[in-house]
């Protein structure tokens, strides 16, 4: 679809991720997006999975992080540019003041850059807090009149940050994970309950493969406004794909008018 239309077609980049090789993770990606891309129905919008190019190889991350990620976003920005496809680009690891951070990148069909956003929440079952820094605003992005959010993986689990990119006008929520067994339970509850109370798109992609103890099981979603499954990835490597319409999210909100009846003066503790 053109970029005036109200429908998107979406690819998600379900795949393995190779610990510690950035080169490799770059290559292997690239040549999936260039897959999804040439496409019998090229997508409107490609999306990649967290920390796609160092996975949790954590305590190497001051040497594999790339520095204010340029290596990323020149590479991004002229894939891009020369397919015009919109491109949430997972996140990376990316070093900058001293600091490693896990970085979302969004970059439009003109190859700007859009938004940047640092991982708010640190997940402490992976030891996160002790080589990450963590990000410290909220980031909305608009790409072809639709206004997002951004989220990473763990923020999920804090409706708060949900709610408050809705509250700001996004109608759809973009979750890059490594999100591992056993709980895929959580994972799918969770997204179809951000999807539910704030009445928009969530468009979660997972990785797939095993890293060391952790075995992450896919299951990349395209959940709309009802909280109903537009598209579900299995297990393996794949290419989700599906078709959204901006327009539902008004339509749903118009139908159940939550944001007008709430009443957040009373929900102060």
């Amino acid at each position: 679809m053109d970029k005036k239309s109200k429908f998107w077609d979406l690819a998600l980049i379900q795949c393995d991720i190779v610990l510690g090789d950035p080169e490799l993770n770059r290559e292997r990606l690239e040549a999936k997006m260039e897959q999804a891309a040439s496409a019998t129905v090229k997508p409107d919008l490609i999306m990649l999975p967290e920390m796609w190019n160092t996975g949790y190889a954590l305590s190497q991350l001051g040497q594999l992080a790339d520095p204010e990620g340029s290596h990323t976003r020149a590479w991004v920005s002229d894939f891009a540019r020369r397919h015009g496809i919109n491109v949430v680009a997972g996140s990376i690891a990316e070093k900058r003041d001293g600091e490693v951070y896990n970085t979302m990148l969004i970059f439009d069909r003109e190859g700007r850059e859009v938004g940047a956003y640092s991982k708010m929440h640190l997940f402490r079952l992976m030891q996160e807090e002790k080589h990450l820094a963590s990000g410290e605003k909220l980031v909305m992005f608009e790409l072809d009149g639709m206004k997002s959010g951004a989220s990473i993986c763990y923020d999920i689990r804090f409706p708060e940050l949900a709610r408050s990119l809705s509250q700001k006008g996004a109608r759809a929520l973009f979750v890059p994970a490594e999100w591992p067994h056993p709980r895929l339970h959580h994972w799918r509850t969770l997204l179809m309950a951000r999807a539910i109370e704030n009445q928009m798109y969530v468009i979660a992609c997972n990785r797939t493969g095993v890293s060391g103890s952790d075995s992450f099981f896919g299951h990349s979603l395209i959940i709309d406004p009802w909280g109903e499954i537009v598209a579900e990835g299995g297990e393996g490597e794949e290419i989700v794909t599906g078709r959204i319409d901006h327009s539902l999210v008004e339509q749903v909100r118009e139908r159940i008018p939550v944001f007008t009846d709430r009443r957040p003066h009373l929900y102060e503790l």
